[in-house]
């Protein structure tokens, strides 16, 4: 079980490396190779003091490369940097140790030259202890969880309850091959092992299994990927999974013939979406020919399947809906030969690396015979909610989707009806036909939704019919002449600023590329519109184009859907091709948009109340100006040292949670009883204390209003009041704009700003009686009070748009079609 000490040990081997070795990938590996060269040195000390045997591991030409030779008190910084980078480059010819760990090595070198860096990071390395591959298979555990929480691991990691909800719909058995033919770190190959060990579990993981089953279940398992890492990283983990000899080969998937023989029973993976920018040269046994990784892949793995296999494949949504002929060639074999289901993830699925929409391809060859149908499963809810934080939270359609999944292969199994009322709310049943007639084969449920029609009072109109689009002009910034004119682009915001127009005031853009492609428009001014289109209507005295923006823009999450692509999604025209648009007179067009913008004008109004709104203390001349540190019965930081985080235990605050003025108590993180008793040696906040964010949104106070026991990092700083100050006196001067200033003067650092302790005990402060404390303190409260109002106001007209804009487009009801 993993324990406090070596997650400690790992967090502190990461920030020795961080500053020679930037990259959390290329750190996770350097631990790696130090943690497995330890344990083979260890094993080999077992051999010799417990077991009175013989090393094997360094003997003869390679005992001096023992890991405790590292240590000799005779080596200087520079000979103990020369031994350990020969050792690291050398062991991979080792005869003595198992081919196994040889490939581990492979390549393997020190990838900075620094001796005091390497020594830190070495006596780090020195402390775990560990006699059973068990205690380095946790730390490896952790080091993989830290991997994928780095923004720059998002192009192989995939979240874990996606890996297991896939491993769980193809339930793959006991005696049945296993692949992923792009395994990263074989976080798949590893969810499906653990599945099949749970099937056969009395009172152990795994105990129904006899010897000869587990040593056979091990050999069913192969990955495959193109990076050395990520083979030395699934090499690894699967040897700590209890696979002895894993079968992980690096090989080029898309343009190599060598295993192009070898098929599976079961297939999971997320492949590469992005095609590398030398291109791929695919050989050609492909059923389809294409240069586009993501098609490769999955043609590859719908024709690596047995007679009966089964995969299920994480794509983006250029698989599911691009009409390129490589991508519709590719749709049409998967109808034909394999495809039962389709599982639409929710957009932010793969947050904080990307916003891409994906979608699951379940693929079985043994069920496709039976069926004429495909099961559309849309999860709009996986658990988390969707920002970059992913944060956990109650909603989740994942274990409905199972169970949906699940009994729609049992009613394809046993010839009887799929049960659609059911599971109506997140799954619709197609006919195969129907998606096959679809000029493009879309596999997208919403494209197929019948019985249901939009009752409006107005005409419903082909969006075509009543518009024109536009491409924007293609502009780089080494084009730009410096101006006022924003280009429109592929994000939320202005590119950058032109001297010249290409659109007059009015017009709408759509972003074409890009995680924000789709992203609806209006602007007020002239503009140039490069990577976007422009949508304009063909008849103003028909179609408004106000009005049709709101209409867009209600639909802005749908249309964000039609993203297609992988690495750069992309929204084209043609992609609204079949929608429709309610189309009321042009009088009742007016007078919807005068309504909607009556209320954007009030929102914006409350919204500025609220950005600006910063209380001002009236400062009177008799007033005495005192310096924070003289008044205040303590001013320091929480700890200096990074934590590690527990499910529960005691509550851990940072700079995130004060940035709204009030401590946010419900994302919260944990700490464990040790390191809390270690952090109340440095301060042990109270009621009434005052919290400062020094690092980051600088600046921002919240009072602690809760009595209760938590610690607090490094980027808040603890202002205890003493007997002259009233607490909420102090966190309104402290929240003041005549603090905000002083703060802002004293801001240190470039790139991430910070407050020193040192010039927060600087900061002047008014001092007038208690009871003057108390008159500023009602005032300033008062007038929060009616700031507040705004919030709401804001909540009750953005919901008045929305009722309005449902108005037109009539209430959906289930209709006999």
């Amino acid at each position: 079980m993993l324990d406090d000490k070596t997650k400690k040990d790992i967090n502190d081997c990461r920030d020795v490396l961080v500053g020679k070795v930037p990259d959390p990938k290329s750190q996770i590996e350097q631990i790696t190779l130090a943690l497995i060269y330890k344990f083979m040195d260890d094993m080999d000390r077992e051999a010799v003091e417990k077991f009175k045997g013989k090393a094997k591991f360094f003997t003869g030409d390679f005992a001096k490369f023992g890991w405790r030779k590292l240590f000799d008190p005779s080596l200087s910084g520079k000979d103990m940097q020369e031994l350990y980078s020969e050792a690291l480059e050398k062991l991979q010819t080792n005869p003595n140790i198992p081919e196994f760990f040889r490939n581990i090595f492979k390549n393997a070198y020190l990838p900075y030259k620094d001796p005091a860096t390497l020594k830190m990071f070495l006596k780090h390395i020195n402390e775990f202890e560990y006699s059973h591959s068990e205690k380095l298979g946790d730390a490896f555990e952790y080091l993989l969880s830290v991997m994928g929480s780095q923004g720059d691991a998002g192009q192989f990691r995939t979240p874990r309850h996606i890996i297991d909800f896939i491993a769980a719909c193809l339930n793959p058995q006991k005696n049945e091959t296993v692949a992923d033919p792009a395994c990263g770190t074989a976080g798949f190959l590893l969810s499906a092992y653990k599945h099949i060990l749970k099937q056969n579990t009395d009172k152990r993981l795994g105990d129904k299994l006899t010897p000869d089953q587990r040593k056979k279940l091990a050999e069913n398992f192969v990955g495959y990927d193109i990076s050395p890492d990520m083979v030395r990283l699934s090499l690894v983990n699967m040897y700590l999974h209890g696979f002895t000899t894993p079968k992980i080969f690096e090989y080029d998937t898309l343009s190599s013939e060598d295993r192009w023989e070898e098929t599976f029973d079961v297939i999971l993976a997320n492949p590469p979406f992005m095609t590398p920018k030398g291109g791929i040269r695919p050989h050609k046994k492909f059923g389809v020919q294409a240069n586009k990784a993501e098609v490769l892949f999955t043609d590859y793995i719908a024709e690596h399947l047995n007679k009966n296999g089964r995969a299920g494949i994480v794509v983006p949504n250029g698989i599911v809906a691009t009409s390129q002929t490589a991508y519709k060639q590719l749709r049409k074999l998967l109808v034909d030969d394999s495809l039962i289901a389709v599982v639409s993830l929710p957009a932010g699925c793969f947050q904080p690396y990307s916003g891409v929409k994906t979608s699951i391809l379940m693929l079985d060859k043994g069920l496709i015979k039976k069926s004429n149908h495909i099961l559309f499963i849309k999860v709009s809810n996986d658990g988390f909610d969707l920002g970059a934080q992913r944060r956990e939270h109650d909603k989740n359609d994942l274990p409905l989707a199972l169970e949906a999944f699940n009994v729609y292969k049992a009613s394809i199994s046993s010839g009887k009806a799929f049960d659609e009322e059911k599971y109506s709310s997140i799954c619709t049943l197609v006919e195969k036909e129907k998606v096959l007639i679809n000029n493009d084969i879309v596999l997208s449920g919403d494209r197929y939704i019948e019985g249901k029609a939009t009752l409006t009072e107005f005409e419903i109109v082909k969006i075509s019919e009543v518009v024109d689009f536009k491409r924007g002009t293609s502009i780089t910034k080494k084009d730009v002449t410096e101006g006022d004119v924003p280009v429109i682009a592929g994000g939320q915001q202005p590119a950058y600023y032109h001297n010249k127009i290409n659109r007059e005031a009015g017009a709408i853009t759509i972003s074409s590329s890009g995680a924000y492609s789709g992203f609806v428009a209006y602007h007020n001014y002239p503009i140039f519109a490069s990577d976007c289109f422009t949508i304009a209507s063909k008849n103003k005295e028909i179609l408004s184009d106000k009005y049709l923006f709101h209409i867009l823009k209600s639909k802005q999450l749908e249309i964000y859907e039609m993203q297609e692509g992988g690495g750069q999604p992309h929204i084209y025209p043609k992609n609204f091709d079949n929608w429709e648009i309610p189309l009321p007179p042009l009088e009742i067009q007016d007078q919807i948009v005068k309504e909607i913008e009556g209320y954007k004008k009030i929102i914006e109004g409350a919204k500025m109340v609220l950005d600006n709104y910063k209380p001002t203390i009236t400062i009177k001349p008799e007033w005495e100006m005192v310096e924070l540190g003289d008044v205040c019965e303590k001013i320091t930081d929480g700890t200096h040292h990074t934590p590690t985080y527990f499910d529960k235990g005691v509550v851990f605050l940072s700079s995130k949670n004060v940035t709204s003025g009030k401590i946010d108590w419900d994302k919260i993180k944990y700490i464990d009883e040790k390191q809390h008793i270690q952090m109340q040696k440095r301060v042990s906040p109270k009621l009434n204390d005052v919290l400062l964010a020094k690092n980051g949104t600088t600046g921002v106070a919240a009072l602690v209003d809760r009595d209760i026991t938590f610690d607090i990092y490094v980027s808040l700083a603890l202002l205890r009041p003493s007997h002259k100050l009233l607490p909420k006196y102090l966190l309104h001067c402290i929240n003041s704009t005549q603090c905000k200033k002083q703060f802002n003067e004293r801001l240190k650092g470039v790139g991430v700003p910070n407050l020193h302790l040192k010039e927060i005990k600087e900061v002047l402060i008014p001092l007038p009686s208690k009871e003057e404390q108390k008159q500023v303190v009602e005032i300033i409260e008062s007038e929060q009070q009616l700031v507040l109002a705004n919030k709401q106001l804001i909540t009750i007209f953005e919901q008045k748009i929305k009722d309005k804009i449902n108005e037109v487009w009539g209430v959906k009801e289930e209709v006999e079609a």
